[in-house]
C-alpha cells in the first residue's frame, strides 16, 4: 500500500473514532469526553452510565456496523453486476424486510420479533429472486435486477394495502421503512453483528476474483476464476449482510450507493483496497447521519433515511451530470 492510500486509511479511521465520540457525547443530555471515559472505566455516575451504556453506545455501534455492512455490500454488488448504480437493495431485500416488519408490527410482536421477521422475510424474498434469475446452473445478473424490481413493486403494493387497513400502526410502519436506530437494543446487536461481520469477511475474501470479473467474465474464467461460484457466494453473503442490517436499522437508502462511489474516486477501484476503505467510511457516514437525525430537532427525532437521502440525492445527481459531461466530451 502506497503512502497516499495509507494516509487515506489513517484519516478515515481517525474520522470514524471522532464521529463515534461525538455521537456518544451529543443528545438531549450533553456529555463531556471526560464523563464518557469515566463511564467506560466504570467510574461514572449511574445516570451517565444509563445514558451511555444503555442508550447511546448500542446505537453508535449499530449505526457503525450497519454503515459498514451496507457499504461493503454496495461495493461488491456494483462490481459483480458491473452496474455503478447497484446498491444492497437492488434485489428486493429491503421490500421483503419491510413486509416482514409490517406483518410483525400488525401482529403486535416485540422489537426482537420485528427484527427477526424482517430478517426472515428478506431472505425469503432473496430466495424467490434467486429462483427466478437462475437458468440451469447459471445466474443471469440482468434477470436478477429485473426480478428484484418486479418483486419489490409487488411487495410494496401489499405493504400499502396493509397500511391502508391498519391506520393505528401507520406511523410505526412508516418510521421503520424510513430507517432509524431509536429502538436498538444489545439483544438486536448480538443477533446482527456476527452475521454482518462474518458476511463482510466472506465477501472480502473474493476481492481478487471480483477484480477479475470486472474485466469481463470470459477473461476472469481464463484466469481461473469460477465466476458462477463467486456470484452465488457474493449473492448469498451480501443478502445475509443486508438482511441483518435492515432488520436492526430499517431501510436506510443511499449508503450502499454513494459511499463506494466516493471511496472509488478517492482510493481507486481495486476491491482489495476499496472494500475495507468503504467499510470505514460507511461506518463513519452512517454514525454521523444518525447523530444528526436525533439531535437536529431535539427532542424530536427524524428518520435517518431522510438524512442519508439529503446527502445522497444531490451527490447522485452530481454523478449523473458529471458522467453526462464526460460522455458529451467524447464526441
Amino acid at each position: 500500500m502506497n503512502l497516499k492510500k495509507s494516509i487515506c486509511f489513517t484519516t478515515a479511521f481517525i474520522l470514524l473514532v471522532l464521529v463515534m465520540a461525538l455521537a456518544i457525547s451529543k443528545g438531549a443530555v450533553k456529555l463531556s469526553i471526560g464523563e464518557i471515559l469515566n463511564v467506560l472505566r466504570n467510574s461514572g455516575n449511574d445516570t451517565n452510565k444509563t445514558i451511555i451504556l444503555d442508550l447511546r453506545l448500542p446505537r453508535v455501534i449499530a449505526s457503525a456496523i450497519v454503515g459498514m455492512g451496507l457499504s461493503v455490500v454496495g461495493a461488491f454488488f456494483q462490481g459483480l453486476l458491473r452496474n455503478p448504480i447497484a446498491d444492497p437493495y437492488v434485489i428486493g431485500i429491503s421490500s421483503g424486510a419491510a413486509l416482514g416488519a409490517t406483518i410483525a408490527i400488525i401482529l403486535g410482536f416485540g422489537l426482537f420479533g420485528i427484527n427477526l421477521a424482517a430478517f426472515v422475510a428478506s431472505l425469503i424474498t432473496v430466495f424467490i429472486v434467486y429462483a427466478i434469475s437462475k437458468a440451469g446452473t447459471k445466474i443471469s445478473m440482468t434477470t436478477m435486477i429485473l426480478a428484484g424490481t418486479a418483486v419489490s413493486a409487488f411487495i410494496s403494493a401489499i405493504i400499502s394495502l396493509i397500511m391502508l387497513l391498519n391506520h393505528e400502526e401507520f406511523n410505526r410502519i412508516i418510521f421503520w421503512t424510513m430507517g432509524g436506530f431509536n429502538l436498538i437494543s444489545w439483544k438486536s446487536l448480538a443477533f446482527a453483528i456476527p452475521i454482518i461481520v462474518i458476511g463482510a469477511l466472506v465477501m472480502y475474501s473474493f476481492s481478487r476474483d471480483i477484480n477479475a470479473i470486472l474485466t469481463g467474465e470470459e477473461v476472469a474464467e481464463h484466469l481461473g476464476v469460477n465466476t458462477e461460484r463467486v456470484k452465488k457466494i457474493i449473492f448469498i453473503a451480501g443478502s445475509l449482510v443486508t438482511a441483518a442490517s435492515v432488520s436492526v436499522g430499517g431501510i436506510i437508502g443511499f449508503v450502499g450507493l454513494i459511499v463506494p462511489h466516493i471511496c472509488r474516486i478517492i482510493i481507486g477501484a481495486d476491491n482489495r483496497i476499496l472494500v475495507p476503505f468503504s467499510a470505514i467510511v460507511g461506518a463513519a457516514f452512517l454514525t454521523f447521519a444518525d447523530t444528526i437525525a436525533r439531535t437536529i430537532l431535539i427532542p424530536t427525532e427524524i428518520p435517518i433515511g431522510i438524512i442519508t437521502a439529503s446527502f445522497g440525492g444531490p451527490f447522485f445527481i452530481y454523478l449523473l451530470i458529471n458522467d453526462k459531461r464526460k460522455s458529451e466530451g467524447m464526441w
